[in-house]
């Protein structure tokens, strides 16, 4: 029996997502394709555009055999972060043999050399990101100007797919998996793309959320091979209401001293926060408020997600100390991949989650402590949905 492994968002779940698994099961002639997923918020900091069962659906009808929940600690943790949860979260199943990801170079060779170059950093690259970095680059760009003395590599790592690939392999090399790598080459619109594209071509994840944002149905329809209209979809903006009430919480029964606290939110971020808390703004807006030129979008979008759903540094930091995985919470899976959960259950070091009614038998105080973290997440998600639509999900 041949397992795939691959570690995924499917926000939503399009085209290019059906037409990744059905290649990596052509070319690896694999039996059963197991997805890691992010659940209702993902790593760039925002929440989910459909509800985690509505994006577990969709990939079961398009051939994914079974779907496994990334912890949301990690789903909106960093590129680094998301990677070796995922990785972690697959080899500890025990049945994976193979993890498979798209890639703008389509090149496994040349991103397992950049993966080599970032776990052993040469002293000259990481003398000139230390430099970089204290002069007030952000990580990303004081990365890629340290890259430079390194063409091949820094090539492939300005390309996002690619940064993803490398991290994946430098989670498999760092935990010294059996996991083997394999990547094939993305096609389709360019991965920031936002602008509508015809039915035979590829939309990124991008356009087709900018098309469900403006109601263009002919545009997702078309890139969906399982479209799964909900009440609504969710975007960054509808936790505005949310996000100040917790503000305004932890502001006058916390102290703005606790800010810090949160995962993703450096003293520096956290300062800037408490002298604006009051100045009340939309979640996007908040992220602007807070922009400068050390610290991306995405990192402060981070930020401000986990003050919002409660995610402390202090918690990171455990979940990672238990090597990324206290559990294997299943999220939906095919009736014909019944021999897979039979192996899984024979050789999985986690314990598997099927019913969240028995996780407090599986896991002890401080697992489901973690666990809870996701229902509090999920409730929060589907709180903005009802709000939105009248409409409980």
């Amino acid at each position: 029996m041949k397992t795939i492994g691959i570690i995924a968002e499917y926000n939503p779940f399009h085209n290019g997502h059906l037409y990744q698994i059905e290649k990596l099961r052509s070319e690896t002639q694999a039996d059963y394709v197991i997805a890691a997923m992010s659940g209702d918020f993902v790593q760039r900091g925002k929440p989910a555009v459909y509800d985690k069962y509505t994006r577990t659906k969709m990939a079961l009808l398009s051939g994914v055999d079974l779907l496994l929940e990334i912890p949301v600690c990690f789903a909106t943790g960093s590129a680094e972060d998301f990677a070796s949860c995922g990785t972690a979260l697959l080899d500890h199943l025990g049945v994976v043999d193979l993890l498979g990801f798209g890639s703008e170079s389509g090149d496994c060779g040349l991103l397992s050399k950049a993966a080599e170059l970032l776990l052993h950093e040469p002293e000259e690259f990481t003398q000139k990101l230390q430099c970089l970095l204290r002069k007030g680059y952000s990580y990303p760009k004081a990365r890629a100007a340290a890259l430079e003395s390194y063409p091949g590599i820094s090539a492939a790592l300005s390309a996002p797919n690619n940064i993803l690939g490398v991290e994946y392999i430098k989670a498999l090399k760092r935990r010294k998996s059996s996991i083997k790598p394999v990547t094939i080459r993305r096609c389709g619109q360019e991965y920031h793309g936002t602008d509508a594209v015809d039915k035979d071509t590829f939309a990124s994840a991008s356009a087709i959320r900018s098309a469900i944002r403006k109601g263009d149905l002919s545009m997702v329809q078309s890139q969906l091979p399982v479209y799964e209209p909900k009440p609504a979809p969710v975007f960054s903006d509808d936790l505005t209401a949310l996000m100040n009430s917790r503000l305004l919480q932890l502001f006058y029964e916390d102290g703005p001293d606790s800010f810090v606290r949160y995962a993703d939110m450096s003293p520096e971020l956290a300062s800037r926060l408490k002298k604006r808390v009051l100045e009340f703004a939309s979640f996007s807006g908040r992220v602007m408020q807070l922009k400068t030129r050390g610290y991306t979008y995405t990192r402060i979008s981070r930020a401000l997600l986990h003050l919002l759903l409660g995610i402390t540094a202090e918690q990171a930091v455990f979940v990672k100390s238990l090597d990324y995985g206290c559990y294997a919470r299943i999220l939906g899976f095919r009736r014909q991949a019944a021999p897979l959960l039979c192996q899984i259950k024979k050789n999985s070091d986690l314990p598997l989650i099927t019913k969240t009614a028995d996780a407090c038998k599986l896991l002890d105080a401080d697992k489901f402590a973690l666990l809870q973290t996701d229902f509090h997440a999920s409730h929060l998600y589907q709180s903005v949905v009802f709000a939105k639509s009248g409409q409980a999900m």
